[in-house]
């Protein structure tokens, strides 16, 4: 074991001097901020997989110099550059019909309806499973967390 320290340790520095990070130890969420292309490996000149729609969020599963590997709501994984990302937070429905209500609470009024694959900015959690979200339009409210992913 005293041997393998050194060497692990020598990997580690190596790894940050050539650029790379290593992988997200906590799960990171970001938001693409412009259209853009997906790719297979991380470079432009890897082959062009889709384009992914702004307001979308990935989970940031890797993160090299310039790039990072995503996965998408529906489990798809490719490479982004990271130019493309932002910090704000957003989520996406993935129930057929989420209910927006006016408070973290099943019997509170509806504010509106977010049909599937609707990105809504995220805002906070709020307790009993519950998350304050914006739509593009300006309405907020809660919805249930089992309703959305990104959280």
């Amino acid at each position: 074991m005293k041997r393998l320290l050194p060497t692990l340790a020598v990997l580690f520095v190596s790894s940050i001097a050539a650029g790379f990070s290593l992988p997200a130890a906590a799960i990171e969420y970001r938001t693409v901020d412009a259209v853009t292309v997906l790719y297979d490996a991380p470079s432009q000149r890897g082959s062009k997989l889709f384009v992914i729609r702004r307001h979308t969020p990935v989970e940031v599963v890797v993160a090299l110099d310039g790039w990072s590997k995503v996965r998408d709501a529906e489990g798809s994984l490719a490479w982004i550059e990271k130019k493309f990302l932002s910090d704000k937070r957003s989520v996406i429905v993935t129930a057929e019909r989420a209910e927006v209500r006016q408070k973290a609470d099943e019997g509170s009024a509806l504010v509106f309806e977010a049909e599937k694959s609707v990105s809504l900015e995220y805002l906070e959690a709020a307790p009993g499973g519950w998350v304050k979200v914006r739509h593009l339009d300006g309405q907020s409210g809660f919805v249930r967390g089992n309703q959305i992913w990104g959280l």
